[in-house]
């Protein structure tokens, strides 16, 4: 599914600095003889991450624990799977990189739809506005959550935000549970009006296996315990609750320390839709990587520490992202282009909270570097 462009890049900033990247990686996996999707491991780490989802799941409906500590704990060990069905799964099936063939990603892609959400709508909002329009105000609608966060100095201040520091880690948390139960529901017409969907047959199709979706969702997650259990629908409710919130705030923070940090630059939307850079060397500008050495966490956030990978070669598994790093590195140091890593994920969120504490205050609005009149740090 493609869109008519919302913004143009220009390709003669830069222009020798993506080729010669690309080269180099393509000459990486011809060496070594590599495929540039999912690998074997990988593959298993799937069917680790639908066990840590549906096991506890399977449990609560065994009726063995009744107490209802236990069964919220059993359902936010699901938000954990939850997490990494997201971070992995679904992330790499919805990008192609999953499997080989088309056909067995678009079978992967409906994990989405099993966790709560819609693929196409994630397809929309992740694949073509974030990763095309990476931190772009008005097109990026990952940095353009809700009227309560300002993730962005070009974003426009309102006096509640002075407080925003403190209350977007609660914001954080309620990210899948306002998906599942409004956000889907919004991007499929903004979708369809954009030409995402491009016909009336396909936008009510979708929208019918989205509705068909949910439905059998909240039936299989919050019904049929309060049916099985012998506990109140309150308790069901309050770990369903506690599920979500563990997975949106994982998800969260994955997102914002890749985007919203002291690094990152920030892009003006202008009426001609043009960014004066080129759009390899604009992902590195808006993009940090963090913890690059912690294996265990790459590991289960489905190598998305490496963000700036990532964005440069989303059609790639994420099982390559850290030994292609070097190469990046090295040809970014190369060209003079920036490469933003931090070394820890904790230091990353605390970048991350001094950033929402800078975009609190009313004197950052439409700030903006001298030289380049789209381009903001503020940082700078």
């Amino acid at each position: 599914m493609q869109s008519k462009p919302r913004h143009t890049f220009d390709p003669k900033r830069n222009k020798d600095f993506f080729p010669t990247l690309r080269k180099r990686v393509n000459q990486y996996f011809k060496d070594n003889k590599l495929s540039k999707y999912s690998t074997r491991e990988t593959k298993l780490k799937a069917v680790l991450m639908f066990g840590a989802y549906l096991i506890p799941f399977g449990l609560i409906l065994s009726g063995m624990f009744t107490s209802a500590g236990a069964i919220i704990l059993l359902y936010i060990l699901m938000g954990l799977g939850k997490a990494g069905i997201g971070l992995n799964i679904m992330h790499d099936s919805n990008h192609g990189t999953f499997f080989k063939k088309k056909k067995w990603n678009n079978l992967m892609q409906l994990s989405m739809n099993a966790i709560g959400g819609s693929d196409i709508a994630w397809q929309y909002q992740h694949n073509f506005l974030h990763h095309s329009y990476t931190n772009i105000t008005g097109s990026d609608m990952d940095i353009e959550t809700t009227v309560l966060m300002r993730n962005s100095p070009l974003q426009k201040w309102r006096s509640f935000h002075r407080f925003q520091h403190i209350y977007s880690w609660l914001l954080y948390g309620l990210g899948t549970f306002s998906r599942v139960l409004f956000r889907d529901f919004k991007l499929l017409p903004m979708a369809r009006k954009e030409g995402f969907i491009k016909t009336g047959e396909e936008y009510r199709k979708e929208m019918t296996k989205l509705i068909i979706s949910k439905m059998l969702y909240f039936s299989a997650m919050l019904l049929l315990p309060a049916l099985l259990l012998p506990v109140s629908f309150g308790v069901i409710f309050l770990a369903f609750f506690a599920m979500h919130f563990v997975t949106g705030f994982i998800l969260s923070l994955i997102f914002v320390c890749a985007h919203v940090m002291p690094s990152s630059d920030f892009i003006a939307h202008e009426e001609d839709g043009k960014v004066n850079e080129n759009w390899a060397v604009h992902q590195m500008r808006t993009t940090t990587n963090f913890a690059q050495h912690r294996k265990i966490f790459s590991w289960f956030i489905g190598g998305l520490n490496y963000q700036v990978e990532h964005h440069l070669f989303p059609n790639m598994s994420h099982a390559h992202y850290r030994p292609i790093s070097k190469i990046v590195k090295e040809t970014a140091d190369e060209f003079g282009v920036p490469y933003h890593t931090h070394p820890s994920f904790l230091g990353a969120v605390a970048q991350h909270g001094k950033m929402l504490y800078k975009f609190s205050k009313k004197s950052t609005a439409g700030e903006m570097r001298g030289a380049e009149p789209m381009i903001t740090n503020p940082a700078l």
